[in-house]
């Protein structure tokens, strides 16, 4: 996690902002279109877009503009790997969710990134870096968890339990592998839709010491892409991370 001084705390609120100004980073999402087997076209970005055993594919002329692989794109091409399709400055990302594809429209003109000057944050309160106990469990399990979008679910790997103590109250939380040994929190609170973003917050922990010791440090709890967009696919807290206390740490709503 680094250093959990003040300082160290200033210096990741400014590369969180700075990361949230990336000029194709989650605030330049300008749409999410669902693909089905027919052609469909969409007012975010030229061509006729369908998916087809696992593949999405898009057909356009040289005149629209679309490029995929540093070519343009010139009847009907399929996208797959890591690489975008691009018109101009724009790019379309290709995802998979719930077994269901989709485009997302990412554009650096994006008014949501535009007008960005910064997420409002609690400050920083060393009462707010607690001990916890994790508790591992036997395997992982992989468990489905909702979303933003209505019908869509997450799988999840679950590795186990995290416990603490908060207002003197012994509290838990269900973590996910955050796939370098640290753990992955996802979590409600008594200030959910209060004062912080209602669906959800994040939270990364390092790896537990041998004996299952962690350090939670709530000031770095921040806002999933979904507290800036209409258009991300964030999975929901499972129903035991909603915790019965105020977590007055951390980022707040965005406005």
């Amino acid at each position: 996690m680094g250093d959990d001084s003040p300082a160290g705390w200033q210096s990741w609120r400014e590369r969180r902002d700075r990361g949230l100004r990336n000029p194709h980073g989650w605030l330049s999402l300008t749409g999410l279109h669902w693909l089905g087997t027919d052609p469909a076209g969409f007012d975010t970005v030229p061509g006729r877009w369908r998916v087809l055993d696992d593949t999405v594919y898009v057909a356009a002329g040289v005149d629209d503009g679309l490029t995929y692989g540093d070519h343009p794109v010139d009847g009907e091409v399929a996208v797959t790997g890591s690489d975008r399709v691009r018109h101009g400055d724009v790019e379309v990302e290709v995802i998979q969710r719930g077994g269901w594809w989709a485009l997302r429209v990412r554009d650096p003109h994006s008014p949501t990134l535009t007008a960005f000057t910064g997420v409002p944050a609690y400050a920083f309160d060393p009462a707010w870096i607690v001990d916890g106990t994790f508790e591992r469990f036997p395997e992982a399990q992989e468990v489905k968890i909702g979303s933003v979008i209505d019908g869509l679910t997450h799988a999840e790997s679950a590795v186990g339990v995290l416990r603490f103590t908060v207002a003197g109250q012994e509290l838990a939380l269900t973590a996910f592998d955050g796939g370098d040994g640290s753990l992955d929190l996802l979590f409600r609170d008594a200030t959910s839709g209060v004062t912080t973003y209602a669906a959800s917050r994040s939270l990364s922990v390092p790896a537990p010491d041998p004996d299952g010791r962690v350090r939670i440090d709530f000031n770095r709890a921040f806002n999933m892409p979904c507290a800036f967009t209409e258009y991300a696919t964030c999975p929901l807290p499972p129903p035991e991370n909603t915790l019965p206390v105020e977590i007055t740490a951390g980022e707040q709503k965005y406005h």
